[in-house]
């Protein structure tokens, strides 16, 4: 990839029980197309991440907390799943006014495996087409949205994908839609 995202900035929403690859690979592929990406969270410090959401799979150092960012200031949204993470950022007000504040906005948006959870709770996934890691398929029904099983969905200025096997498509997926202009 080249410099798709030069001058893109990419908030990267995530917090403790973060899937690691579906943090680390969307990341480099977005820094490798030239985009600046900021890890927010919901503390300070390191957020830790897990593999398979049960093993300890190493830390990533937190760039700011969700609580201070606005959606004027990132061009784009990364929300990477695991289990332990979206349940993390659903349950909190900063975090979700944060996606649903970027979603308003008309940003592009990406969410892996789990991720969506936090778009149902942020309450812009009512009439989306989207797909998910399997689990998860009955609540964004619940929610209203409609859920396809592809490797990504597509709608307007949302992508999901399902799961870390799907990360090559979604990563290409997720630089072409954020290299298009709003």
């Amino acid at each position: 990839m080249a410099d798709e995202l030069g001058g893109k900035r990419i908030a990267i929403l995530a917090a403790d029980g973060v899937e690691r690859v579906e943090l680390e690979q969307p990341r480099q592929a977005l820094q490798d197309a030239g985009a600046t990406t900021v890890l927010l969270s919901l503390h300070e410090g390191e957020i830790k991440a897990r593999e398979n959401d049960l093993d300890e799979a190493g830390t990533f150092p937190v760039d700011a907390l969700v609580k201070s960012a606005s959606a004027d200031d990132y061009d784009a949204l990364l929300l990477p799943g695991g289990t332990v993470n979206p349940d993390q950022l659903r349950v909190d007000t900063d975090a979700v006014g944060f996606v649903r504040d970027v979603m308003v906005a008309g940003k592009p948006v990406a969410a892996i495996c789990h991720g969506p959870w936090t778009l149902i709770e942020a309450g812009v996934a009512k009439g989306r087409t989207l797909t998910s890691y399997p689990s998860i398929r009955t609540d964004l029904r619940n929610a209203g949205a409609n859920v396809v099983d592809e490797e990504v969905a597509r709608d307007g200025n949302l992508i999901t994908s399902r799961s870390p096997e799907d990360l090559p498509a979604f990563n290409a997926a997720m630089v072409e839609l954020f290299s298009q202009d709003k």
